[in-house]
């Protein structure tokens, strides 16, 4: 069964991505020619952003991954709803991306909204499999 390892995979790349975006965040607080400029706007707007979507690009990452883990788990509960679950995840990470693109693009907040309103409803719908399923059968595979 695929449905899971496409939130493993996606997870753990888009995890590494906002890995190396923490650097590109360190190197602009503490190397950049202009750090003193930075440090002196770390709290407030883009900077503040900026670090909102990195903190919840890893968040949403992880999630994915526990999500993945999950609905391979859940063997029993039907492919529809766990379809529905890991499409919901991967969506989530339309919040992070939203975000950036707030700060680097001047994009509507809509894809944080919609990214926020995707992952809370794969999380709960998850939730709610695991209690009907777990251990009902073998693991999806």
């Amino acid at each position: 069964m695929k449905t899971g390892r496409l939130n493993v995979g996606v997870g753990l790349l888009v995890m590494a991505g906002f890995m190396a975006y923490g650097f590109l965040l360190i190197y602009l607080r503490d190397f950049a020619p202009d750090k003193e400029a930075w440090v002196a706007s770390y709290a407030v707007g883009k900077h503040f952003e900026a670090r909102l979507a990195h903190v919840h690009g890893n968040l949403f990452a992880l999630l994915n991954l526990a999500l993945g883990f999950v609905l391979v788990r859940l063997g029993t509960a039907s492919d529809k709803a766990r379809s529905t679950a890991a499409g919901l995840g991967l969506a989530g990470l339309l919040m992070p991306a939203g975000i950036l693109g707030e700060v680097y693009l001047g994009l509507s907040p809509i894809f944080v909204l919609l990214g926020a309103v995707a992952m809370t409803a794969s999380v709960v719908l998850t939730g709610v499999l695991s209690l009907k399923h777990w251990g009902d059968g073998k693991a999806a595979t």
